[in-house]
């Protein structure tokens, strides 16, 4: 029995070895900077395999990674603010799974490469909400995220740029993103399984990636402290750029 017999039948020894890479790359991202890892991998991970099995995967795997990090993001959140955002992302998430699951590969591909390269935009400006706080925008953002992460995964900017530009201590903002994003993931999980977007293929590559991205973040988390932040923000930045551009499917014809 060789090693391609354990993998989906659409993907090759080759191309399970890429999504490894693309998954090293964008876990050593999050292990240092705490962002950028959806915003790197979807773009070019989905242009290899499957944009229905790699969001799959990588949602497997982030929930797996961040589930430990859910108790003390509970005692520590503000859990009533959390549960309002919460609200938004209970519908978006529904949503951008349902989009994800009917629609062409090519045109999920090009939405997600739209979707990356706007909220690298987002990040780039460093922009913050510094306005009042209203129900209806934090149910606003939550369903924006949440659209986003059914989608594509990459529903981070949003509530990162809003909840860290709220007059709140930085733990506590902290822990109501982790907590949030806890919640988005099960939603994400319910809606890719009663889709059939979670499979046994998904959950057998996810077992082959997922270690080497768990490698990757803490490659990544032993290099904060000895490079300069801002400079890795914006090797962040450049690759989270180069894999929109690398995954558009109007190169395919030239890179693969």
């Amino acid at each position: 029995m060789s090693p391609g017999d354990f993998l989906p039948g659409d993907v090759s020894i080759t191309i399970a070895m890429a999504l490894c890479a693309i998954a090293f790359v964008s876990g050593t991202a999050r292990g240092f900077s705490g962002f950028g890892s959806a915003l790197i991998f979807m773009p070019l991970a989905s242009s290899v395999a499957p944009p229905r099995l790699v969001a799959a995967l990588l949602l497997v795997v982030d929930f797996v990674a961040a589930a430990p990090l859910l108790p003390d993001a509970w005692k520590k959140a503000d859990r009533k603010a959390t549960a309002v955002i919460v609200l938004g992302a209970l519908v978006g998430v529904p949503v951008g799974t349902y989009f994800l699951s009917v629609l062409d590969p090519v045109a999920t591909r090009w939405i997600i490469a739209c979707f990356v390269a706007a909220l690298l935009l987002l990040l780039l400006s460093g922009w913050r909400y510094r306005g009042k706080d209203h129900a209806w925008l934090s149910v606003g953002i939550g369903g924006l995220s949440g659209f986003c992460s059914g989608l594509a995964q990459t529903g981070g900017p949003p509530i990162v740029g809003y909840w860290l530009g709220r007059p709140i201590a930085p733990i506590v903002a902290r822990a109501n993103i982790v907590l949030f994003f806890g919640a988005s993931d099960f939603f994400s999980m319910v809606s890719y399984a009663t889709t059939g977007l979670i499979s046994r293929e998904s959950l057998v590559l996810s077992l082959i990636v997922g270690p080497v991205y768990a490698i990757g973040v803490a490659f990544g988390a032993s290099l904060f402290g000895r490079a300069s932040e801002k400079v890795f923000r914006s090797i962040c930045y450049a690759l989270i750029a180069m894999a929109v551009i690398v995954g558009l499917p109007a190169l395919d014809g030239i890179l693969r």
